[in-house]
């Protein structure tokens, strides 16, 4: 497990990840919370849930930005505007003059940057990682994010009713700046030599991951999981905590903590690589445990069972998501990384979809009803997936399932 980390680089990028991941979801939280509470209205929360995916839209030019001024450049400007953008939050907290609107705005300008984060991070993975331990590599990567949404979840829920809400920015704000130093000692890749309009890069990108079967069910079943599973963990789980289960603030944390402890534990066991895994098979058999444990979720009100499916989805998350990435970074060449990443993370777009369609039906139909067609559409399409591309991503002498 230690193996990646003796790589330099990645020594720098791994402590500056999980400050980033550790700012994303405190930050998430606090002003989950802080609009539920100002406006009471679910669909405000879930509208800024999706602000925070907004540069979904943009991910695959800042994959090829990455390709030409380097994908280390372009994180620590990244970076650089986050801490930015929570110091005026804290400013504006702290003097007493917050809205809503100033919350909407700022989650606005960072929604645009912030999928490109995890562009780079892959990118960076790929680019410094001998194939080998490539899957490893990103496993405790993805460590990261799971840590953070375990302790990130209690410290922004609880942190905010221990110390207010003023002090908690000034920790994210600071772990911002920590992200940002810690990122420089990353290695640089020479930019691109080549020149040519990034539209013409783009188009080459899409017309790449069209061609080749295994990038594009990847991107298929990383578009249906931010559409009909991710929505209920990211972004409403506000709405089960005081709605469901009236558990409040602290409880929110909770709920969040069950299911990236799950998400965690499956990171570490993929991570060790004491067994050989088949990544595409893999992917598609998670996905289809991930949305079984989201349907069983959604039906139930006994806190307890509500915790334990929490973690199970998380656990089978990272045996999804962690043998995607890898199917992917494996199958893209050296010169297409970044731009294949970025198209990639035009997949996210499908969690701001989600919520934004997830909100009107929860208020006509419930939330039970809600999570069951969600969940019940999500487990159909991943089996049609498997389907679909059988021979690239099932069949065990496919490429993506080299052990």
């Amino acid at each position: 497990m230690a193996s990646p980390f003796a790589v330099r680089s990645f020594r720098f990028q791994w402590p500056a990840d999980l400050a980033t991941s550790w700012a994303f979801e405190m930050e998430a939280l606090i002003l989950g919370w802080y609009v539920l509470s100002a406006t009471g209205s679910v669909q405000q929360l879930v509208i800024v849930a999706a602000l925070a995916w907004l540069g979904s839209l943009f991910s695959p030019f800042f994959g090829v930005a990455g390709d030409r001024i380097g994908h280390r450049t372009l994180l620590c400007m990244t970076r650089g505007c986050y801490a930015l953008l929570a110091a005026v939050l804290t400013a504006l907290t702290l003097s007493g003059t917050l809205q809503p609107w100033h919350v909407f705005a700022i989650a606005t300008l960072a929604g645009l940057l912030r999928p490109s984060d995890m562009v780079m991070r892959h990118a960076l993975v790929g680019q410094t990682m001998p194939h080998e331990i490539l899957l490893r590599a990103v496993a405790i990567s993805r460590t990261t994010s799971d840590t953070a949404r375990v302790f990130g979840a209690i410290a922004g829920a609880g942190g905010v009713a221990l110390i207010g809400m003023g002090p908690a920015y000034v920790v994210v704000t600071a772990m911002y700046v920590a992200a940002f130093l810690l990122s420089l000692g990353v290695a640089k890749a020479p930019p691109s030599t080549t020149v040519a309009h990034p539209v013409a890069d783009l188009k080459d990108a899409f017309s790449y991951v069209w061609r080749k079967p295994d990038l594009l069910g990847a991107f298929t079943l990383a578009f249906l999981v931010n559409l009909l599973a991710y929505p209920f963990v990211l972004g409403l789980l506000p709405y089960v905590a005081r709605e469901v289960y009236a558990i409040g603030q602290a409880g929110l944390g909770w709920l969040a903590a069950s299911f990236w402890v799950g998400a965690l534990a499956g990171s570490l066991l993929v991570g060790a690589g004491t067994f050989a895994m088949r990544a595409a098979r893999v992917m598609l058999w998670a996905g289809c445990l991930w949305f079984a444990a989201t349907l069983l979720f959604g039906q139930t009100t006994t806190l307890w069972l509500g915790l334990a499916l929490l973690f199970v989805a998380g656990f089978v998350q990272s045996f999804c998501l962690t043998p995607l990435a890898a199917v992917m970074l494996r199958s893209a060449g050296e010169a297409m990384r970044g731009r294949v990443m970025g198209v990639r993370m035009l997949a996210i777009w499908g969690l701001p979809l989600g919520l934004l369609i997830a909100g009107p039906m929860i208020a006509r139909f419930g939330y039970a009803t809600t999570t069951f067609v969600y969940a019940g559409l999500g487990l159909a399409a991943t089996l049609a997936i498997a389907w679909r591309w059988r021979d690239a991503l099932w069949h065990r002498s496919a490429a993506a399932n080299v052990a």
